[in-house]
């Protein structure tokens, strides 16, 4: 029997979970495919006029601009933007998180009391002219010479730090996402390197961002050390005493209330905001009822679901700030002649989303129903407990680069055409929403979240993913750490750069 699947009694379309031919019945809806509908896409479930809206999930997702016949393929061709919205009623929905004890997981406590999932050695560059020169430190120290506990020596280099004045924003964002890495517990320690003569000058960004040289954040450049070659000798030198004493750090027994999770998704489809992304946000709500931390991003990739984020904020100042950054987006988008509807990707097109009202119903999923408690800009320090929202592009590894600079040490990646992401030092679990691409790509994919439309509830696979989050922040290698992925993930946000 063909099957596709309603979430919602008042949505219009349903959801092929099969290829549906021209003629196919589906009897559970009473219906007759007219059009060929690929696995994934929308099937009207019943004639809807031109200039009508169109809901999924129970919202709005569209406008159709022709007739749609009762069994058509809905997409690209028939369905287009709506400036329909929803009601934003500020904390309407702001229920408070309960209260859960008993999760934890095998942490590495640095002395500021930071927790981190992983031990690793951090090579950073204040510039793009000390790239080379970083790499060379960090490739002296292969992962098969490490000494067992210390997970790596990792080069994290950028395309920027010069060009430009000291004091623009560009150096800003590049400067408070040098200190979130400098600062984070997955690091036993860090070098800085850099040329000498660039515009974010190493003495310059210390002052500013609050750090001081210690035995784990040594700061070296290059003209100082005489060239190249004695830059690599010296950084290699004082990696080798970092880690000596990496190699002393233990796991311990800790709450999960020190975790914090970056929340990505990239290559979404037609299920992700049906199986993946639900499935991560009951994860989510699970983390933040034992006291952990969420954080959800890509500010261009909420736009049209920002009400389900200022419903569930916790006061007007809070919405105040997420509508801040949608307004400055919008601006953004018109300076550079861009608009915000330019999504969905040609991949999420071709899995079967249609407008970025449907790809950000299903991406605000991943946040779960926990209430909002703060926005913070890009790379700023997460400092709440529950769900923030940090302002990003769209762009996967820029926004999950600032997520780990706030604080994120582990990242939760949901994907629907296949992604294989992975960003050091925090380890990324991806999810897969379909069971073609969680065995197309198992050597990618840590967790299947197909069963849902099985009929594994929401919760139970919740449960699944929060378990993986735990063993994973043990120590357990997530997929991309075993591939080896994660050194070139490193991208601070050039604001100029992309949406």
């Amino acid at each position: 029997m063909t099957r596709a699947l309603t979430l919602t009694p008042a949505d219009d379309v349903a959801i092929a979970l099969e290829p549906l031919e021209p003629g196919a019945v589906i009897e559970s809806l009473d219906l007759r495919a007219v059009d060929a509908i690929p696995a994934g896409h929308k099937i009207a479930r019943h004639a809807i006029a031109a200039g009508t809206v169109v809901r999924k999930y129970g919202q709005v997702i569209g406008e159709a601009v022709s007739d749609i016949a009762a069994g058509a393929h809905v997409h690209v061709h028939n369905l287009a933007m709506s400036e329909a919205r929803a009601d934003a009623s500020i904390g309407a929905d702001a229920q408070p998180a309960a209260g859960l004890h008993g999760a934890t997981f095998e942490g590495f406590v640095r002395p500021d009391g930071t927790v981190g999932t992983r031990n690793y050695i951090g090579v950073l560059t204040s510039v793009n002219c000390s790239a080379t020169v970083a790499r060379r430190i960090a490739d002296a120290f292969p992962d098969s010479a490490l000494p067992q506990g210390v997970d790596g020596v990792v080069a994290f280099t950028h395309q920027g730090g010069c060009g430009g004045s000291s004091l623009s924003v560009d150096t800003a964002v590049l400067q408070r996402t040098m200190a979130g890495y400098a600062r984070h517990p997955n690091f036993a320690a860090v070098l800085v390197v850099g040329l000498g003569c660039e515009a974010n000058q190493i003495p310059d960004w210390l002052a500013r961002e609050g750090l001081a040289p210690s035995p784990g954040l040594r700061t070296l450049t290059i003209q100082e050390a005489g060239g190249t070659r004695r830059a690599i000798e010296a950084g290699v030198a004082i990696v080798r005493e970092m880690i000596a004493d990496a190699a002393a750090a233990r796991r311990q027994r800790v709450s999960a209330a020190h975790l914090t999770v970056g929340l990505q998704c990239g290559g979404s489809d037609g299920w992700s905001g049906v199986t993946a992304n639900p499935a991560l946000g009951a994860a989510v709500d699970l983390l933040v009822a034992h006291g952990g931390r969420a954080m959800l991003s890509e500010t261009p990739e909420i736009w049209g679901a920002e009400h389900l984020l200022l419903r569930r904020a916790t006061s007007p100042e809070v919405a105040d700030r997420l509508l801040a950054r949608l307004d400055w987006w919008r601006a953004y988008a018109d300076r550079h002649d861009m608009a915000l509807n330019n999504n969905p990707s040609p991949g999420n097109l071709a899995g079967g989303l249609t407008t970025i009202l449907e790809k950000s119903l299903g991406a605000v999923a991943k946040a779960g129903g926990t209430p909002l408690n703060d926005v913070i800009g890009y790379a700023e320090p997460v400092t709440a407990r529950g769900l923030s929202f940090m302002d990003s592009p769209g762009y996967d590894p820029c926004s999950a680069t600032g997520q780990i600079a706030s604080g994120a040490n582990l990242l939760a990646f949901t994907t629907g055409r296949g992604s294989v992401f992975g960003a050091k030092p925090a380890p990324s679990i991806k999810l897969a929403s379909n069971a073609r691409v969680a065995s197309w790509m198992d050597e990618d994919i840590d967790i299947d979240a197909s069963p849902v439309l099985d009929g594994v509830s929401l919760a139970a696979m919740g449960e699944i993913i929060f378990a993986r989050m735990l063993a994973v922040a043990s120590g357990e290698p997530s997929k991309s750490e075993t591939l080896g992925i994660g050194d070139n993930e490193f991208v601070p946000w050039q604001v100029g750069g992309y949406l």
